[in-house]
């Protein structure tokens, strides 16, 4: 039996969904399953065991011992947001379609998933592709040749897989992120050591860098940078000559640079406890998807691959349109945040009236904003909780012909779905970032009389485990 917290060395020998590897132990005293996330069938490995499951053990990866036969080391710095940046992308993607696909049929007991699979979407790019990235600062450092820890070091990277104490300085480009800001982040590391402020001592709770944010803009390739410090200091710091540092070492390419206060000891980026201003430029940048125009603040939601959500909305549009929705019939965009998808809707068919509601009133006038920005006229959004739209808006009884969802990883409440299926759609179209969550829900759509006519996966996020996922639902 292995205790929580004892530290073993293992063969990850397969593959499960969300990106968590298997080992199996048998042996005359020892015998189990052991899940691994982040790890590579072929890799051996050293785990710290976190939980005992009544079938299972789950560990944490401490180090990689022994490469999978499978890896192709490259140029990029491996860091923990990118645990497979070796593995080929064909076999990532290869691994990531069978196991979904084998996870969503035993947890949706549909088990004709295969021949209702309909595409595998690979990304377009497959490097430098996130429009957002986060990098901490931090007193404690992991010094990736020694495999040791430092402190009283001046760390700027990522955290190290597994903690929350210390970074990993990024040295290198890591493949996720804008290729010439990776590169130069050495020199904006050594700039601000020079100053003799101390890096963030999470621990300790003192220090004065905290957090860099970026924004990226495909569509104007420009960057929003956000630097987020502490308040003790800031005095000794000369902010504008920071930013003037920024503007020489990346030109125009910046579009705002943004100084952001947060004395909150808990170790987040967050700002709801700061105050913010702007040195130099805008504290918004403008992308374009599908032809449609989106401002995108530092704190807003936006889709982190945007050039791959093409791909993805295109997909779920097509489901949307395969059938002609007749003109006295609405298409309702539940969830629908500040309006993208009901947008996207709309300017695909403009002969037919797009719903958006969100229970988020600042968000409905945002889209409400965006459709007039974009010159998009048949869409109406109405901030409204689900279960109480039909209540309030009347006319829209019996006039739903397809709903179309995009909720959140944890996926859609119980009360929640069961109130979507009293909205009497004949279709629903449904997006999911978790696949598993997903499939649950499926199952209770299955229940009431939806038939899965097609299913496509997108892989949003190459490198890292994660799948995205698009589903027709037709009721019989």
């Amino acid at each position: 039996m292995f205790k929580r917290g004892e530290r073993v060395e293992l063969e990850i020998t397969d593959f499960a969904f969300g990106g968590r590897g298997i080992a199996k132990i048998s042996s005359d005293n020892q015998r189990g399953i052991i899940f691994v996330p982040n790890t590579y069938p072929g890799q051996r490995v050293k785990v710290m065991i976190s939980a005992k499951k009544k079938k299972h053990y789950e560990a944490k990866l401490l180090n990689i011992l022994k490469r999978s036969p499978i890896e192709k080391i490259n140029n990029f710095q491996e860091i923990s947001g990118a645990p497979y940046i070796f593995v080929p992308v064909k076999e990532q993607e290869r691994i990531k379609e069978d196991s979904t696909l084998e996870t969503f049929r035993r947890l949706s007991g549909i088990q004709e998933i295969r021949e209702v699979f309909d595409a595998f979407i690979s990304a377009p790019e497959h490097f430098f592709y996130r429009n957002k990235m986060e990098y901490s600062f931090s007193s404690i450092e992991h010094c990736l040749e020694t495999d040791s820890e430092k402190d009283d070091a001046f760390a700027l990277g990522f955290k190290r897989r597994g903690t929350w104490w210390k970074v990993e300085s990024l040295n290198k480009a890591s493949g996720l992120f804008d290729q010439e800001w990776e590169e130069k982040l050495q020199k904006i590391r050594k700039y601000l050591k020079s100053t003799g402020l101390r890096a963030w001592h999470p621990p300790q709770k003192t220090g004065f860098f905290r957090h860099i944010v970026l924004r990226k803009s495909f569509a104007t390739n420009q960057l929003l940078v956000n630097l987020i410090t502490a308040s003790d200091g800031l005095n000794r710091f000369d902010l504008q000559a920071f930013s003037s540092f920024v503007k020489e070492l990346m030109g125009d390419r910046i579009a705002g640079l943004l100084h952001t206060v947060n004395d909150n000891v808990a170790d987040r980026a967050k700002i709801e406890n700061g105050y913010s201003k702007i040195l130099f430029g805008k504290d918004i940048i403008q992308e374009n998807l599908l032809g449609l125009n989106f401002q995108m603040r530092m704190e807003s939601f936006f889709q982190t691959n945007p050039k791959c959500a093409e791909l993805l909305y295109k997909k779920a549009l097509d489901y949307v349109f395969e059938e002609k929705i007749s003109s006295d019939k609405v298409v309702l965009d539940l969830f629908c945040g500040t309006g993208t998808i009901a947008q996207l809707l709309a300017k695909r068919n403009s002969d037919v009236s797009i719903i958006g509601v969100d229970i988020v009133h600042e968000a409905i006038e945002d889209a409400k904003k965006n459709a007039i920005d974009n010159g998009i006229t048949n869409t109406t959004f109405i901030a409204s909780d689900v279960g109480k739209f039909l209540k309030f808006n009347p006319q829209y009884q019996g006039k739903i012909d397809t709903i179309i969802l995009d909720p959140p990883r944890a996926g859609i409440a119980p009360k929640t779905l069961k109130k979507v299926i009293e909205l009497e759609a004949k279709k629903i179209v449904y997006i999911s970032c978790n696949p598993s969550t997903q499939a649950r829900d499926a199952s209770t759509l299955s229940d009431v009389g939806f038939t899965l006519e097609k299913y496509s996966l997108v892989d949003q996020f190459p490198h890292t485990g994660h799948i995205e996922s698009i589903a027709k639902f037709k009721k019989k």
